[in-house]
């Protein structure tokens, strides 16, 4: 067995309060309770150690119905992006790339069809120009199969002019990228330099058919967004990121689950991520492990990469450092952050409403997870801003914040 995650006996070991973190435990509770989502867990983490858990509802694999805990696994759909990156940075750690580097350098056919202008750093801050190039999952392990698919592709406009939200296709570029100079496959990477060294046995990119835990299963919630509401919301959502463009279930077959699609086939648990999340401040997550990323290699991470450029779909800032969103400035709750979280936030959110992020300004992480894919996107984001408000109002400081320990 392994050996169980480092976890704080009480919430308030780690400096948060007890009635603000009853009030978050009570929302997820209520939203399970209420029908909005069949079952969700959350986590909070702090000093690299879990400081919350919670999970409500049920969920089904293959059919059969259990009642969702701790240890249930759910898939973490775009969450999975900030996890492929961080598999890269240790690339450039190690001095083998450059994110300033030419992608046709390390892939030649990539080059075809006008993109061999495209750098390495447009892959991780979407601004590479194929965001609507489609791969098939059961195509990775054919590798003359997924190097004619990345020949294929054009772009459908000038690399570096502009962002648009990739949701699949940069990301299979950067697990070639991985697998071409680390000379092992990115599944293993991830599993060997990330999972093992932060002793996160559950973090799984790439699910093995076999696997004998609970896995939710994903179902879809809800309905399309009103049109009054979605006008409301400031929001131009594409098809693209609805039920009805997405094709979600197709995760709910093993052998899907089983390739680890880089950009969104994390199978993963709420307290790993938010741990997870712990490594990506700090570089480890504390005790005897060790140190996985650099401090100059975190920084430069998450240091804006997208200056002025518009997310089309939120009409504001983009704010990506490489393969993270940092909150930024007032409007970041449009980046799936809570009003008050501090501007140097980072993290990522999921299709489904999966929501990830950590915050150097308190040093909390938070995970939200659910099999529930809410259809619509307005009131799914809703849902995840009210949960990270009040994870970030889960932390007295006192004078204790991770700027001033």
């Amino acid at each position: 067995m392994s050996e169980p995650l480092p976890q704080a006996d009480a919430p308030e070991d780690l400096g948060l309060e007890p009635e603000a973190v009853r009030r978050l435990v009570g929302m997820l509770q209520r939203y399970v309770r209420e029908g909005e989502i069949p079952s969700g867990q959350l986590a909070v983490a702090r000093h690299g150690k879990v400081a919350l858990c919670a999970t409500f509802g049920s969920a089904t694999r293959a059919g059969r119905t259990f009642d969702a805990d701790d240890d249930t696994l759910y898939l973490a759909f775009s969450t999975t992006k900030a996890v492929t990156s961080a598999a890269l940075w240790l690339l450039a750690q190690d001095g083998k790339i450059a994110f300033d580097d030419f992608v046709s350098q390390y892939v030649p056919e990539f080059a075809a069809n006008g993109k061999e202008s495209i750098r390495v750093e447009n892959l991780l801050t979407h601004t590479a120009g194929f965001p609507s190039a489609k791969f098939d999952p059961l195509e990775w392990d054919d590798p003359e199969r997924r190097r004619s698919r990345f020949a294929s592709w054009t772009v459908e406009w000038e690399p570096g002019s502009r962002f648009e939200y990739h949701p699949a296709s940069s990301m299979w570029v950067v697990a070639e990228l991985i697998e071409r100079i680390s000379g092992t496959g990115f599944r293993e990477f991830v599993r060997v330099r990330i999972a093992e060294p932060l002793r996160l046995p559950a973090l799984h990119l790439g699910l093995p058919e076999d696997h004998p835990g609970d896995v939710a299963d994903v179902v879809e919630v809800g309905s399309q967004p009103d049109p009054a509401a979605l006008a409301a919301s400031g929001l131009a959502i594409s098809e693209q990121f609805t039920g009805a463009g997405a094709d979600v279930l197709r995760f709910n077959r093993p052998e899907v689950r089983a390739v680890g699609v880089p950009g969104g086939g994390l199978v993963t648990n709420a307290r790993t991520l938010a741990l997870f999340y712990q490594g990506l401040l700090h570089g480890g997550t504390g005790g005897d492990t060790p140190h996985v990323w650099q401090p100059e290699t975190l920084r430069e991470a998450r240091r804006v990469r997208t200056g002025d450029l518009v997310d089309p779909m939120t009409r504001r800032k983009a704010h990506r450092g490489l393969g993270v969103v940092v909150s930024g400035d007032a409007e970041r709750i449009f980046r799936s952050f809570a009003a008050k979280n501090s501007p140097d936030a980072f993290g990522h959110a999921g299709l489904g409403g999966q929501l990830a992020w950590a915050d150097p300004a308190t040093g909390i992480s938070f995970a939200f997870l659910t099999n529930g894919c809410d259809r619509d996107l307005v009131k799914m984001g809703s849902r995840g801003i009210s949960l990270a408000s009040a994870a970030v109002a889960c932390v007295d400081t006192g004078g204790d914040d991770e700027q001033g320990r």
